[in-house]
């Protein structure tokens, strides 16, 4: 994945909804669970990258979950490019870790251990 930017959603204008914590985070007024916290990122896949890796290792890595696919959004003409535009959730740390990748290149990476046994890891540059 790369390209990745911060999006500006008109749902988190709603004042009765979500609170602004601060750029591109919000707090969703109504989720009780500690996992309220959203933020929306554009990912531009790379050639031959599906749209579960490098994505599930991200929000792995950074402890969320997807809280909306912005289908809307998905079906514009970017999508041809491969532009995946989803809403993130979790707590609220964990979201400001996970604003370090933006405008970085995230991907996995295989490599073969001492063991001979082949593994993935997620590299960000």
């Amino acid at each position: 994945m790369k390209d990745i930017k911060l999006l500006k959603l008109d749902k988190y204008n709603d004042l009765s909804h979500y609170q602004m914590i601060e750029e591109g985070i919000y707090k969703d007024l109504r989720d009780a669970d500690n996992t309220n916290c959203r933020i929306a990122l554009s990912f531009e896949l790379e050639n031959g990258e599906s749209k579960q890796y490098p994505l599930e290792d991200i929000l792995n890595k950074y402890y969320l979950h997807v809280s909306d696919f912005l289908k809307d959004i998905n079906n514009s003409t970017e999508n041809i490019l491969n532009v995946l535009k989803l809403e993130l959730a979790g707590e609220l740390d964990d979201i400001r870790n996970a604003k370090f990748i933006i405008g970085k290149r995230v991907y996995n990476e295989s490599f073969i251990k001492d063991d001979e046994k082949i593994y993935i890891r997620l590299l960000i540059e």
